[in-house]
């Protein structure tokens, strides 16, 4: 017994070893996300499979390039990366190299939150009709392929530019992916519902459609009165304040949030007319 109680020690020890190794690869490939290392971990690739192909193929002087490549490469990528290293060191020895990811996430679900604040509030006061989607967890490419591809930065002065009248692009939504605009001009499937008043809009039709098929938050201002609505779930908050606008949106999409969601003015979508 006390040899197969050794044995069974030495595979849990294996095991956890492999996914401690994992976790670290997955986090430090969180790290670099979005940076210029990503670049670079392809070349290496490139550099590794040139390497084996030469040594299969028996190319034995592309193969010593590649070889020298390898063992100087090093070298210079510690050169290259230097600041990198000394930012990853500097948040291992604050104990925060496993938690950057997160907070780069939530800072960048702020900054997206903010932008569509200042477009909205922007774009309600003028009254120039505006359709943003914001994909969540069931992925929305579909309907980007609908659209215009843009695949830039989340701000308010682009959502304002797209959505002004008689530009290529105003017409259709706006739909935001990985806290990036993927596309604009989208087509949204409109709802169905037998139960909508019939003075909702094209745009409320198409909000409630997209929540009804989908995860995603949409905000919604209306072109006739200014208003601002938000679907989600098959489900309309209507007549939102700025303030109330904020607080809907952090609470469906920041992952840090604790407002109490039920603090805030709801309407479901058969409840009110639109004004």
């Amino acid at each position: 017994m006390p040899f197969a109680d050794w044995d069974f020690m030495k595979y849990l020890a294996n095991i956890v070893d492999i996914l401690l190794v994992w976790f670290v690869i997955y986090k430090a490939m969180g790290l670099i996300k979005g940076t210029k290392a990503v670049q670079l971990l392809k070349g290496i690739f490139v550099i590794l499979l040139i390497k084996f192909g030469s040594d299969v193929l028996g190319l034995n002087t592309l193969g010593w390039i590649m070889e020298q490549a390898i063992t100087w490469g090093f070298l210079a990528v510690i050169i290259i990366f230097q600041p990198e290293f000394r930012r990853a060191l500097e948040q291992l020895g604050r104990g925060r190299l496993f938690s950057r990811s997160i907070y780069h996430e939530e800072e960048n679900d702020e900054k997206m939150i903010e932008a569509i604040i200042k477009a909205t509030d922007y774009m309600a006061k003028r009254r120039i009709g505006a359709l943003i989607s914001i994909e969540s967890e069931t992925g929305m490419s579909d309907y980007i392929e609908t659209g215009i591809q843009l695949n830039s930065k989340t701000s308010s002065e682009l959502l304002i530019n797209i959505f002004i009248p008689n530009t290529p692009l105003h017409d259709g939504a706006v739909i935001i992916q990985k806290n990036l605009i993927a596309a604009a001009a989208c087509y949204l499937p409109l709802s169905e519902s037998p139960f909508i008043s019939k003075e909702l809009g094209t745009r409320h039709r198409a909000a409630l459609g997209i929540s009804e098929v989908t995860d995603s938050v949409t905000v919604i201002v209306s072109e006739e009165t200014g208003s601002i609505s938000l679907t989600k779930n098959a489900e309309l908050y209507r007549d939102l304040s700025i303030d109330k606008l904020r607080e809907l949106l952090q609470t469906k999409l920041s992952s840090s949030a604790k407002i109490n969601s039920t603090t805030s003015t709801r309407w479901h979508w058969r409840g009110k007319k639109d004004g």
